[in-house]
């Protein structure tokens, strides 16, 4: 008597799952590629931008015209001598200081004037500043620097008494979100959707192209596997590898940057998730329209990576770029991810950044998987 066993439909499409990720697992750990990716460039991005990137300037060398040597002239001198931001350098003429500034051995320039004791005694002292100006975020935040060590000073001097007209306004500033205002506190977490990026779209639109150059999709496609199987099976091991990204990016900004993470961390991993299916879906859609990993590669780099570095909140501000500009940055999620990661790195919970951003990824995320699905449908060709 033969007793015949059946197997659920259910039960075999798990299995089948099972094998073609642990095949593409083996494939992960055989393609060096897959781990340089994956492990090795997110420590060397986090490394490369949060050391050798930053908007914050330090020892600014700054030339120092005295053109006049009484205590109030010496005063306005110290507050650019003592000021971590300056490396001040006194010279005697102010063409001096302008050959100097002309051959860049000094950024800027700062002429206290041969009357500025007596002005200063009537209340309308003035001390010039000049700035090189081919670097224009340069000169910017150099002037600003200037600006705060004269306030300084006179701020010691008032204090001291020595200072009889007081300014009609006393502003005092507060950065909130960050008060040490350091550059790697918003670059660090924008940092993320680089590696992202890398991982989901590029190394993945790479893999799946490289299976249509080999034939292997035609293979499978013999096989009583579905499209949706294969998928699932090509898309699992690298969303790990890219989890294990975001682990490593993380730990890298608390542990070498001391970046703060003032909202959950558990809203951080769900959000990085859902920007990381949109990036699977995007190198799957890529790969399965040009079949080549050249062609891949290239459109990959222009249609996510770039627009990530450059139009999406990272590393400029999106609201001082041109309107159409700024109009377009909406079509690209890696917008919606740095509003998202900066938002939970540095101000915490807000929801109303927070849950308008994420929705726009949930749905760009299933629109991304409904068209890969059907673009590598089972089929030869």
């Amino acid at each position: 008597m033969s007793a015949v066993v059946e197997h659920s439909p259910g039960r075999g499409r798990r299995r089948r799952i099972a094998a073609l990720i642990r095949k593409e697992t083996w494939q992960v750990f055989r393609d060096p590629s897959s781990i340089i990716v994956g492990i090795v460039m997110p420590m060397i991005l986090l490394v490369l931008f949060g050391y050798g990137l930053s908007f914050d300037l330090k020892n600014v060398p700054v030339a120092i015209v005295m053109e006049e040597n009484s205590a109030e002239a010496r005063g306005a001198a110290s507050g650019f001598e003592l000021s971590d931001y300056f490396n001040a350098r006194e010279v005697k003429t102010m063409a001096e200081a302008e050959r100097m500034l002309l051959s860049r051995t000094v950024n800027a320039i700062v002429r206290i004037p041969p009357d500025f004791a007596r002005r200063m005694e009537q209340g309308n002292a003035e001390i010039q500043v000049l700035v090189h100006g081919t670097d224009a975020n340069t000169a910017r935040i150099s002037l600003g620097y200037a600006q705060g060590a004269i306030a300084t000073w006179m701020a010691r001097e008032a204090a001291l008494g020595r200072v009889t007209a007081a300014p009609p306004i006393d502003v005092e500033n507060r950065m909130w979100f960050n008060d040490a205002n350091n550059s790697s506190y918003f670059l660090v977490p924008g940092l993320i959707v680089l590696v992202m990026t890398l991982i989901g779209a590029l190394l993945t639109a790479l893999v799946v192209a490289r299976e249509w150059e080999r034939g292997t999709f035609e293979a499978l496609f013999v096989t009583p596997v579905r499209s949706t199987e294969i998928l699932l099976g090509k898309t699992v091991p690298y969303f790990v590898l890219g989890m294990l990204g975001l682990a490593l990016s993380i730990a890298g900004a608390k542990l070498l940057f001391h970046v703060p993470i003032r909202g959950s961390l558990t809203l951080l991993v769900i959000a990085s998730m859902l920007y990381l299916i949109v990036a699977l879906g995007i190198g799957l859609l890529i790969s399965s329209a040009t079949k080549s990993q050249f062609v891949a590669s290239q459109i990959t780099i222009i249609v996510t990576f770039l627009p990530a570095m450059m139009l999406s909140g990272f590393m400029f501000d999106i609201r001082s770029m041109p309107m159409a500009i700024q109009a377009l940055t909406h079509v690209f999620p890696a917008r919606y991810f740095v509003s998202i990661l900066q938002t939970l790195f540095l101000a915490g919970d807000i929801w109303p950044v927070i849950l308008p951003n994420a929705a726009v990824l949930a749905f760009m995320a299933t629109l991304l998987i409904a068209l890969a699905i059907r673009a590598t449908r089972k089929r030869i060709g």
